[in-house]
């Protein structure tokens, strides 16, 4: 397993969802997502329910399932897309 790939492959965000934003449900085939709650209250959605965010919070979307954000005032989230690492 080459570490310096994984870490090389790591994606990082900085993201502001007020309650007028509509984030498409979306999925990441080969990759999970990590949201961490920096500042606000919302929501991580997932197809089949919801996780309640605040600060210092997270929410992990696994690779291949429908995901998306919600806040009905002001969410500020740090987000990770982190590979999947198959068992070798």
């Amino acid at each position: 397993m080459d570490l310096n790939a994984i870490k090389d492959s790591i994606v990082k965000n900085v993201y502001h969802i007020p309650s007028d934003k509509k984030v498409p449900l979306h999925k990441h085939e080969d990759q999970d997502e990590i949201f961490y709650c920096i500042k606000g209250s919302g929501f991580g959605v997932l197809e089949d329910g919801e996780v309640e965010l605040s600060v210092g919070k997270a929410f992990i979307a696994p690779a291949k399932i429908l995901h998306s954000l919600r806040s009905d005032g002001d969410l500020y989230v740090s987000a990770f897309l982190v590979p999947v690492v198959e068992k070798g």
